[in-house]
């Protein structure tokens, strides 16, 4: 694992050290002996790996039971059998997984590791493994070099075992809620696959509710991550800012709003990669606040009674749909069924100061990009290069002034600071993660006329950009179903700092009714 070199780094190390033994406690540990059959040398069936989730498999690679070359090649086996339906993976990176086992074997490193041997896909999104493409689901980028270093989230999680092999779809540039991209096609739910996966972490949501791999790295930049979790049936945190690293050579994405996790089946795995993945990065000015344990720990501790908000009146003005609603309610009584103080919270927050802040950092940024792309390119990028929503968000974000983005930065800071005065009150806010459940394939597309996207967006966009914009952690679990089988996440949102109260409730949750069963393929 990387060293640290600071007080609050010096504790995260602590913590990266003791995730595993922290972890010999969690909840279903030990349980691996009915993995026996798959021991090294005699392959995994699919059957075993798709009842493995990525604690099972580090576990069972660090006791001898299951080789890493056998999960790597049950993942494959997978991604071949499924990925044609779902078109959730866009890259392989099969040469590259194989060669990374094969100097591990050498360097008598196979077996180490938190994530040993655990399978895993990267989003294709401003997300670089060295050695491979990034295209950020833009043709503009489809023939981008490759990589010359590795993103450090994405180091750390190969410096604790992980296997990369593949990258996930996303629309173009992230700049929408589902995926889908001219340049790699739709992504579809495994649940219906006439309906959308999400986006923009659309291709990991789909990969892990598909059985590809048991967890996906992510972003969310607006409701990313959160979002394709809500409609794939899969968990989904979105750290609070500056949890995570965005290096190296930049510290924070469109002002901190975009931060970089996982999605994953259970909340037990989202804890282990949080423990990896989070912590300071050298060279960045920005800090969150240190743990007090490490969040395996946390998981196996009672949240306590806890206050919480219940918000339903959504940012854009959607409705909600009845589905929508009836999960809601049936949640908020449910927590209180378990203990919690549960009321309703109206949040003040101006829609359009939020959403025009969080445009202009996130037309700026786009706007800053296109033009590094130029210049590596050599000529101007054409309007033939771009999908139609995309060029748009370009033009709007060369009418922003230097005023304006200051003071859409200072709009950040003023709704983050009413937001976290929120939390004087509540410890968690309650929310949907959507107006509505997925909808069909091509609503969303990049590849239409604005007015007809913006109507359609704004259901999905309902909920999730506030805490982008205020920095909280929130996360989406995947608590209940619609009548025609469609998933519904709810959110909870917690004050800065507050993934531990997260992961704490959410394993409650999951432990009072674990979710459904992920569809089959």
């Amino acid at each position: 694992m990387q060293k640290t070199v600071a007080t609050p780094e010096t504790q995260d190390g602590w913590q990266r050290r003791h995730v595993l033994k922290a972890g010999a406690l969690a909840v279903g540990a030990g349980l691996l002996g009915r993995y026996a059959t798959a021991a090294t040398g005699s392959g995994v069936s699919p059957a075993e790996y798709q009842s493995m989730d990525a604690w099972d498999m580090a576990d069972a690679v660090k006791k001898g039971e299951i080789s890493p070359e056998n999960l790597l090649a049950a993942a494959i086996a997978r991604c071949d059998a499924v990925n044609p339906k779902v078109n959730a993976v866009n890259m392989r990176h099969d040469e590259y997984a194989h060669a990374l086992l094969k100097a591990r074997r050498a360097g008598g490193e196979a077996t180490s590791g938190a994530l040993a041997g655990v399978p895993i896909l990267l989003k294709d999104l401003n997300t670089y493994l060295e050695g491979t493409r990034t295209t950020n689901g833009s043709r503009l980028y489809k023939d981008a070099p490759a990589a010359e270093q590795t993103s450090t989230l994405i180091a750390r999680y190969q410096a604790a075992g992980a296997v990369p092999f593949g990258k996930t779809a996303c629309p173009e540039f992230g700049l929408t809620t589902t995926t889908e991209s001219l340049l790699w096609g739709q992504t579809r739910n495994p649940w219906n696959l006439a309906r959308s996966a999400g986006g923009s972490s659309g291709g990991a949501a789909s990969a892990v509710a598909a059985g590809i791999v048991p967890v996906a790295h992510a972003t969310d930049g607006g409701g990313s991550i959160r979002i394709p979790a809500s409609y794939c049936g899969v968990v989904g945190l979105k750290p609070g800012r500056y949890r995570t690293p965005s290096g190296p050579g930049k510290y924070e994405g469109w002002f901190g709003a975009s931060v970089g996790n996982v999605v994953s089946r259970n909340v037990r795995d989202m804890a282990l990669f949080l423990d990896v993945g989070q912590g300071h990065e050298k060279g960045s000015p920005y800090w969150a606040k240190p743990l007090v344990r490490p969040y395996i720990e946390e998981i196996r501790t009672a949240p306590g009674r806890l206050r919480i908000g219940l918000v339903r009146t959504s940012l854009t003005g959607s409705p909600l749909d009845p589905a929508v609603a009836k999960v809601l309610d049936d949640t908020a009584k449910r927590l209180a069924g378990m203990g919690h103080n549960v009321e309703e919270l109206r949040l003040n927050v101006d829609p359009r100061q939020l959403f025009g802040a969080h445009g202009s950092v996130v037309g700026d940024a786009l706007l800053t990009m296109i033009h590094d792309r130029e210049q590596v390119l050599g000529r101007a990028a054409t309007p033939q290069d771009f999908e139609r929503i995309t060029e748009v968000v370009l033009n709007n974000a060369q009418k922003v002034t230097g005023e304006g983005l200051y003071r859409a930065r200072q709009s950040f800071e003023s709704i983050g600071g009413y937001m976290e005065q929120q939390f004087d009150t509540y410890d968690v806010i309650l929310s949907p993660v959507t107006a509505n459940v997925t909808p069909e394939l091509g609503l969303l597309s990049l590849d239409q006329s604005w007015d007809t996207y913006a109507h359609n967006a704004m259901g999905s966009a309902a909920f999730t950009v506030l805490a982008n914009v205020s920095g909280q952690p929130a996360i989406s679990l995947p608590v209940g179903m619609s009548d025609n089988g469609l998933p519904i996440g709810m959110m909870f949102t917690a004050p800065m700092g507050g993934e531990d109260v997260l992961l704490r409730l959410s394993a409650q949750i999951e432990q009072d009714r674990p979710w459904a069963k992920l569809p089959t393929l």
